[in-house]
């Protein structure tokens, strides 16, 4: 999502209305840009800001109707031509690890977690300039500064915790940045060491978030937006029970989404 926005013009027609209760008004729409996903589409998204004491009971409700946080503002996809991203969550109690990701957890098995306050510190930067380098050279945050790294980690108007993974040793492993809202976790953003790839650090990220939610007792996991057949996006299937929102609300995809089965690989 970019920073830059414009005014929005009542007759656009992919406006979505604001969640009953909030008390939010839409400030802008980011210009369109071609679509780092899918190919030859055009992308933009709905913004409002969050902030003042309200802000937390504000954003659980954006987050319950689609919406996602990125530092001091909400937005959703509002793309002319397509409604491919959904956001999607898991169903954390009723969550159990398929074959294939019991074989993630017993690859990093002895990699330690510890949850603390969302500050920007030195050696996570480090990590997070190395993980751009190897995974994302040519995507949007490339050659983010320390200010901006800063910004990215510390600028919320919600509740917001750093999950640290380390490797046995203490070498730091990877970094989640996440929300605490009232009905689940919010996954923001992760970064981890590139040379740990073959071990699917992302996904077992993801899976020891899934325990954090359930040591709180909380129903969800949010995971952000879910684009069916786009390989970026694929990791977030194997979660499952997987909920998906669109124009009725929450509903459960199915273990055959578009014909391919993910419930069990």
């Amino acid at each position: 999502m970019t920073n830059e926005i414009r005014p929005i013009r009542s007759r656009d027609p992919a406006r979505p209305r604001v969640p009953p209760g909030t008390g939010l008004s839409f400030l802008g729409v980011t210009p369109l840009r071609p679509c780092p996903y899918l190919p030859g589409r055009r992308e933009r998204s709905i913004v409002t800001s969050l902030s003042g004491p309200r802000a937390d009971t504000d954003y659980d409700a954006m987050l319950r109707a689609g919406f996602r946080r990125s530092h001091l503002a909400a937005y959703r996809p509002a793309c002319p031509d397509c409604r491919a991203c959904v956001s999607a969550r898991v169903r954390v109690g009723e969550f159990v690890p398929s074959r294939s990701l019991k074989r993630v957890i017993a690859r990093n098995c002895g990699v330690s977690v510890r949850v603390m306050p969302a500050l920007a510190r030195p050696d996570h930067y480090a990590l997070f300039e190395r993980y751009l380098a190897a995974r994302h050279a040519d995507g949007a945050m490339a050659g983010m500064g320390r200010e901006s790294y800063g910004a990215l980690v510390e600028e919320s108007a919600v509740e917001t915790r750093l999950a640290e993974f380390r490797s046995p040793g203490g070498r730091l492993y990877g970094v989640c940045v996440f929300d605490v809202v009232a009905d689940g976790l919010s996954a923001v953003y992760s970064f981890y060491e590139p040379l740990r790839v073959k071990d699917s650090p992302g996904t077992y990220m993801i899976l020891r978030l899934l325990g954090e939610a359930r040591s709180r007792a909380l129903p969800y996991l949010y995971l952000g937006y879910w684009i069916d057949g786009c390989d970026k996006m694929d990791y977030k299937a194997r979660f499952r029970p997987l909920e998906v929102h669109g124009t009725g609300g929450w509903t459960l995809l199915d273990a055959r989404e578009g014909g391919r089965d993910v419930s069990n690989h």
